[in-house]
């Protein structure tokens, strides 16, 4: 029988600018400040992952597994740093998970950063847009300029069409998460409140990205600066921390698929490895989608909350948008999701976005947010995690404490 796996403590710094912190003062700040959380020690872990996308590229800085090695009491142990695009925070999530469960340690840190703006919280959009591009297949970057506001608005005009929903329908996603957002006091745009109008019509604030496709402004996620960080434990490694169970949100399923990365020949309305990662999650969590009522799914565009809500199981195919448009989807819906504001609202740290995603729902089941955020009864969360064009994919269950 596999060991349990529970999240004991969670924190993220304000997503947004990290302005003059340096990659080796992001990952000090990371390890101790989540272990700050439950009173916890370095000495109390016994391995790490941390995941990131842009180190290189952006920041110059490979191996940050050997950064997190350096905070006092880490050295030594077993830490990896792990690259899956975007859903390389997840992906640390699982590695760590997998390590407890085989028995290389009771206690873990999975951990996730990016820094994509520089000192004084400037961004270079067109070398972003290049770095990110580095992630999809070299086929789908000829004539795109921004690589991937182009290949998901590809997707975005392929849902509308083949579907017959609405720009109207998927910007009311937009607006439920900025919403969110507002009430949320780590989200990138707290202080920015979107109307329906402003998102379904363009307009100066709201410009179609690409000639003749559906994407707007409003549609996107941001470009963020953050990190975050998850302390897991088994039963044995709650006794070592002074933990109760009963403080605790069991792991309790987790799913990972990889398709092929050449966006032509997949079907990206029904995404193989994301249902295949999701149902897996759901089996070894013996839950289904009527169990859940909270959610976090990557909205890196609005196009893909969409998805996300059917490959979840809480909408059917083409239905996605729907669940939204209808209320669905709010704090006191059928299932809130994206209460944090989403990647559209909340900001999107790439190596750190998996991580958020799970710590939010645990805080979820934890009555831990925002009272305005605060899924009523929440009783059981689903993430969705994906790299790259719907490529990659990390999915997890998680049940609230007894």
């Amino acid at each position: 029988m596999r060991k349990k796996i529970y999240i004991a403590a969670y924190h993220q710094s304000k997503f947004g600018k990290l302005l003059a912190l340096t990659v080796t003062d992001i990952m000090n700040k990371a390890v101790l400040e989540t272990l700050a959380q439950v009173g916890a020690t370095t000495a109390q872990v016994d391995v790490a992952a941390v995941g990131a996308a842009c180190n290189i590229s952006l920041n110059a800085q490979g191996l940050v597994s050997g950064l997190v090695a350096m905070v006092p009491g880490m050295g030594g142990k077993s830490i990896e740093s792990l690259e899956n695009a975007c859903a390389s925070g997840g992906q640390a999530i699982l590695s760590v998970a997998m390590k407890l469960m085989v028995g290389d340690g009771e206690v873990g840190l999975a951990l996730g950063y990016e820094k994509m703006r520089d000192a004084e919280g400037k961004m270079d959009g067109k070398l972003i847009g290049q770095v990110l591009g580095h992630y999809s297949h070299p086929d789908d970057r000829v004539g795109k300029t921004y690589i991937f506001p182009h290949l998901f608005a590809e997707v975005m005009d392929t849902y509308i069409k083949h579907w017959g929903v609405t720009e109207r329908d998927l910007a009311t996603i937009a607006v439920q998460e900025y919403a969110n957002g507002n009430q949320n006091p780590y989200a990138q745009m707290q202080k920015v409140t979107v109307s329906l109008e402003e998102a379904a019509v363009a307009g100066d604030r709201n410009r179609y990205l690409i000639e003749g496709l559906p994407m707007k402004t409003y549609d996107c996620s941001q470009i963020t600066d953050g990190y975050a960080g998850l302390l897991l434990a088994t039963e044995e490694g709650l006794a070592r921390l002074g933990l109760k169970k009963a403080d605790c949100v069991e792991l309790a399923g987790f799913g990972q698929a990889t398709d092929p990365l050449l966006k032509a020949g997949r079907d990206v309305l029904h995404p193989v490895g994301a249902n295949r990662a999701m149902r897996r999650a759901y089996e070894l969590a013996g839950l289904t989608p009527a169990d859940i009522n909270v959610a976090e799914l990557h909205d890196c565009f609005t196009v893909m909350a969409a998805i996300g809500t059917e490959v979840i199981g809480k909408a059917a195919p083409g239905k996605g948008a729907a669940y939204w448009a209808e209320g669905k989807a709010a704090p006191a819906g059928e299932c809130g999701i994206n209460t944090s504001g989403g990647l559209i609202a909340k900001g999107h740290p790439v190596g750190a976005t998996g991580i958020a995603m799970v710590g939010w729902a645990a805080w979820q089941l934890l009555g831990k947010v925002p009272p305005a955020l605060q899924v009523p009864n929440a009783r059981a969360a689903a993430t969705f995690n994906i790299g790259g064009p719907i490529c990659a994919s990390v999915c997890t269950v998680l049940k609230a404490p007894n």
